[in-house]
């Protein structure tokens, strides 16, 4: 695919309703006259007004896409299928809750062009977070085990603000819950990952789709999948002869 916009901004959403407006408009203030994009909104099969809202904006924002999920298939399948819908080279991907802030995108679009190109993913670390005590503390955990046991060098995966290539994302292995993995992902496939500090805000509306208790039993199966992916990969350059 010869791609159509330097940039396309990929946003899944479940039950965001009352996000949607104020993050938009925001993405819209940040990234005109900076570099041609696209928004594209993955709707995972919301039970509220989303994709409502999401229609009702397109007039003033015609960048926006709209990709509607027919069945529920969580925040994994959502970034994928955004990012197979999207016609950018680069991707940026946000949280629909309003945490992550737009205006951080070209701070790593800056990043990007004074990086080597082998440098595929730029990853938003949250290093004053917004949430409860209780979150903080688990994320705080849960990425000491990680780094621990993946060796990715990155502080915060579980943020949402990211930038990566769409071409390297694409030839990531997929499975549900890859987007918590994508630095170790990235480097397993040969590529160099940077993590860039980001601003943090609390949620606008609405409730968070995840707990503590959850996140670790899941986090458990997945950090063992993704540990024996890094043991079994193998990179060998080629050349046309």
């Amino acid at each position: 695919m010869t791609p159509a916009f330097p940039l396309s901004v990929v946003v899944p959403v479940y039950n965001e309703a009352g996000n949607v407006a104020p993050l938009v408009r925001e993405i819209v203030q940040a990234l005109r006259g900076v570099t041609e994009f696209e928004i594209v909104y993955v709707d995972d099969c919301s039970k509220d007004d989303t994709v409502a809202a999401l229609q009702a904006l397109k007039a003033e924002a015609p960048e926006l896409r709209i990709v509607r999920h027919l069945s529920n298939s969580g925040q994994s399948t959502a970034t994928r299928n955004g990012v197979k819908a999207a016609r950018g080279a680069w991707i940026a991907t946000l949280d629909g809750d309003g945490q992550n802030d737009p205006t951080d995108i070209p701070k790593l679009l800056a990043m990007r062009d004074e990086s080597p190109a082998d440098v595929k993913l730029f990853a938003g670390w949250r290093v004053q977070r917004k949430d409860t005590g209780s979150k903080r503390w688990a994320s705080k955990i849960a990425n000491a085990i990680r780094s621990r046991m993946l060796r990715d060098s990155t502080p915060d995966t579980g943020c949402g603000i990211k930038l990566f290539e769409r071409e390297a994302f694409l030839d990531l292995p997929y499975f549900d819950h890859m987007h918590r993995y994508l630095p170790a992902l990235m480097q397993r496939a040969g590529w160099k990952t940077v993590s860039v500090p980001v601003n943090h805000r609390p949620r606008g509306a609405g409730v968070s789709k995840y707990n503590n208790l959850n996140r670790a039993l899941v986090g458990i199966r997945d950090l063992r999948g993704v540990a024996w992916l890094i043991t079994r990969s193998r990179l060998t350059r080629t050349e046309e002869v």
